[in-house]
């Protein structure tokens, strides 16, 4: 599915091998078959990193980040815009700040946010969102 941005849960479950992986890794082949690249804010590529530096190691992180080159990823920076909207979902709804920011570029594209962290449900009369299974 061309157009949908990516929550760092999907990537995360990717990279794990988790039982979603299987989702995002169609995704991504999708993606790159049609030259239309999924969306990731670089808040989320942040979050990203973070947990895996700190639950999986540096090791880990150098593997990811190296793979991470040839994925038909488009990384958005935090633009005024979006982050306006972020701060508006985050003052509004529980969710983490990095959230708000998947949140606020899924809205801003118009696409689906793809996820299975349970902090978006409040979102969804806002927000097309691709639930993840685990």
């Amino acid at each position: 599915m061309a157009g949908a941005v990516l929550d760092s849960y999907a990537l995360l479950a990717f990279f794990r091998g988790e039982p979603s992986a299987r989702v995002v890794e169609k995704m991504l082949h999708d993606a790159a078959r049609q030259h239309q690249p999924l969306h990731m804010t670089e808040v989320n590529y942040a979050e990203l990193k973070y947990i895996l530096l700190k639950k999986d190691g540096p090791k880990k992180w150098r593997e990811v980040e190296a793979l991470m080159e040839g994925l038909p990823i488009k990384f958005h920076p935090a633009t005024r815009e979006l982050a306006d909207l972020a701060a508006t979902y985050k003052a509004t709804h529980r969710l983490s700040l990095a959230d708000a920011f998947a949140a606020a570029l899924a809205k801003e594209k118009k696409a689906e946010l793809v996820t299975g962290d349970p902090e978006f449900k409040p979102l969804e009369k806002e927000i097309k969102i691709l639930w993840l299974a685990e």
